[in-house]
């Protein structure tokens, strides 16, 4: 028993965090990605940092109970991780999830081919193009040092500290929020003007039925504003692009 430990826990340990994170992370994460693709991703990276970093678990003082609680502790971090990514990721589709409101395409869902989710068209093209600008700024790679460097701030084999995780999550939650609104704000200026000119227009015309008239005017705005932010959404990447190196590389 003690001769499978010292060979396999390592190993797994590793594995487990690092299946945690490709798991529910943004671009390694979609379903569009085949589980072939996922699976080789997971082995591929667990051998890597099973040859870089130090055996931290002695087999002598290990059982099979304690090396399943090792075991889940890593894949708490790595789904942890994972999901502080995956939010703040999200911050283009929330983005466009408000246009979309906004433009009276609540009902109109369509499927996403990333996500696999039910989501909106503009969001959805919003997401799209993000997901190109990202991958163009070298996204993938912050997402790999992600992980590669929470070896360092979270040691193989260590209680991870909930608190921090925790907080963590919560601080990723409100950026995701916050970038989501910085991004749909000219929108939101737009058909905030929209709306007074129609209310003047309902009191100067009270004949004309606003409600109908107001459907073709809120899709026209808002495709119009979807152009006009779009070539800001290659600045708006790099800027979120940072936050992720800053706070989640540590």
């Amino acid at each position: 028993m003690g001769i499978w430990l010292a060979i396999l826990l390592p190993f797994v340990m590793l594995g487990a965090r690092v299946a945690g994170f490709i798991l529910v992370s943004p671009i390694f994460g979609w379903r569009a990605v085949p589980v072939v693709v996922r699976s080789g991703l997971v082995l591929l990276l667990t051998v890597f940092f099973a040859a870089n970093i130090p055996n931290a678990v002695n087999p002598a003082t290990t059982n099979w109970l304690y090396a399943i609680v090792l075991i889940g502790q890593e894949a708490v971090i790595g789904l942890a991780l994972g999901l502080m990514a995956r939010l703040v990721y999200s911050a283009v589709q929330q983005g466009g999830m408000i246009a979309a409101q906004q433009m009276g395409f609540s009902d109109a869902g369509v499927l996403d081919p990333i996500s696999g989710s039910q989501s909106r068209p503009i969001a959805t093209f919003f997401e799209m193009i993000f997901a190109l600008l990202f991958l163009a700024a070298g996204g993938h790679h912050i997402l790999l040092r992600i992980i590669s460097s929470s070896f360092s701030s979270f040691p193989v084999a260590a209680a991870p500290d909930i608190s921090v995780l925790a907080e963590g999550i919560v601080v990723a939650g409100s950026t995701m929020l916050l970038f989501a609104l910085k991004l749909a704000a000219p929108i939101l200026a737009a058909f905030l003007i929209l709306s007074v000119l129609l209310c003047i227009l309902a009191r100067v015309l009270p004949e004309m039925n606003i409600l109908m008239a107001s459907f073709p005017l809120r899709v026209g705005a808002g495709i119009f504003m979807a152009a006009a932010i779009m070539p800001s959404l290659n600045s708006f990447t790099i800027e979120l692009a940072k936050w992720m190196q800053k706070h989640l590389i540590t």
